[in-house]
């Protein structure tokens, strides 16, 4: 099993942190380049379900649920959920003194066929989450300040 946990903290009140970084809509700009495509298909109470498309043109949907007075937020990839068996992942947003620590913890299995093992993905999503909460971070920030 995978299992990662990376945290930034963005210097902005915790409801623009938390509105920002769950708005699916502009994930394509919160993630860089890793997404061309982020689009909704449905939203029910605190639910939401979305499709993702990556650079590579490869789509999938997940859920999210959304437990705002809670600060955090549940995901999970639903289908195709290959290379993986599974994938959950967990938003929690912590008031710490310089901001909102923003935490993106995952847990995955990767599916045997994949031509990767767990610890490579691990490493692969430590970098990738690294980069992007540098730019959650500084789109968030800029965002306040204005």
């Amino acid at each position: 099993m995978g299992h990662t946990v990376n945290s930034i903290v963005v210097n902005a009140p915790y409801e623009n942190v938390f509105d920002t970084s769950n708005n699916i809509e502009r994930w394509t700009e919160l993630f860089g380049d890793e997404y061309v495509k982020a689009e909704v298909l449905s939203r029910e109470g605190n639910r939401i379900e979305f499709r993702l498309t990556n650079n590579e043109g490869q789509s999938w949907t997940s859920f999210r649920l959304l437990y705002k007075e809670h600060k955090f937020a549940y995901a999970q990839k639903n289908e195709p959920t290959f290379p993986f068996k599974y994938m959950k992942i967990v938003w929690l947003y912590t008031e710490v003194e310089d901001g909102i620590l923003m935490t993106w913890i995952q847990d995955f299995e990767v599916d045997p066929k994949a031509k990767f093992t767990d610890v490579q993905v691990v490493d692969g999503v430590n970098e990738h989450s690294q980069h992007n909460l540098k730019i959650f971070k500084e789109v968030i920030e800029k965002e306040a300040s204005n």
